[in-house]
């Protein structure tokens, strides 16, 4: 347990506010990506005061980390947000719980147990159905006594739904993290295109939006592109994406995260939910 913990430390990296005391957190909210982990720690008024951020960070390893993060001690309302690549989205009036299994099933082979769940997105238009292994899902219910599960594409869903009507004709949006990403696609204010790929260099981000241009028939001059999530030090720039497409930037979203004085450095993460999350 003392490798375990020694480990864990030297690759937490905390943001806190000038004032911070654990005894103000009255929620968190974790972010499990592919292989990191934000934990944010919220005040009575929804404010973060805390955020424990591990850059190398394996779901296996949560159950471990339950005991030992100082933050993971309180038992607070906890919302869990999963980043993973099990998701399937389902029209509001073709929806019904169910069907989950049968809605992901599609999408890959799933643990024989699983938890499913689902959120409502767009005025219930849209239901996002994703899961928790069980076994993870007793080791976080055996810490927090309420406890929520998100697939972690609403906040980014969300935000453009939020956004839709600011949207020109034909739009490509992208969400960089953790070695994925997360590609929507708009004709007319409509969602018509969201999945998460894989990438590995700049080059495959490249790929999949040219590849989702031709495959929506987009006009290459016309049609937008915004991409979020491109960290402080990035090989993605506003000038490399400019040589590929005629109208492109990249953008933070605004924000509905508030924090308290002292957070330094936070936004250089490049963290979509560091500005805006699914709440």
């Amino acid at each position: 347990m003392e490798i375990i913990q020694a480990k864990l430390e030297t690759t937490l990296k905390v943001f806190k506010s000038d004032k911070f005391d654990a005894g103000d957190t009255a929620s968190l909210s974790l972010f499990l990506y592919p292989s990191f982990l934000a934990i944010f720690a919220k005040d009575q008024n929804q404010a973060n005061i805390g955020i424990h951020f591990y850059p190398k960070f394996d779901w296996n390893s949560l159950e471990k980390l339950i005991i030992s993060d100082p933050l993971l001690k309180i038992d607070v309302p906890a919302r869990v947000y999963l980043h993973q690549s099990g998701f399937s989205l389902v029209p509001g009036v073709l929806y019904s719980s169910e069907n989950d299994r049968t809605y992901l099933e599609y999408v890959q082979e799933l643990p024989e147990k699983s938890h499913f769940f689902h959120t409502a997105l767009d005025s219930n238009n849209v239901q996002i159905v994703s899961f928790i292994e069980e076994k993870l899902k007793r080791s976080l219910q055996a810490r927090f006594t309420e406890i929520s599960f998100y697939h972690g594409s609403c906040s980014f869903l969300s935000y453009l739904f939020k956004e839709r009507f600011n949207l020109i004709g034909q739009e490509i949006l992208v969400n960089l993290l953790d070695g994925k990403m997360y590609l929507a696609a708009f004709t007319d204010q409509e969602l018509t295109t969201f999945n998460m790929f894989e990438i590995s260099k700049k080059e495959d981000l490249l790929k999949y939006v040219q590849i989702l241009i031709k495959q929506l028939n987009f006009n290459p001059k016309h049609v937008r592109v915004t991409i979020y999530g491109v960290p402080s030090k990035s090989e993605i720039t506003e000038e490399w994406a400019q040589e590929y497409f005629h109208n492109v930037r990249i953008l933070t979203p605004h924000a509905n995260q508030n924090y308290s004085h002292g957070f330094k450095k936070i936004k250089d993460l490049g963290l979509f939910e560091v500005y805006w999350q699914y709440q």
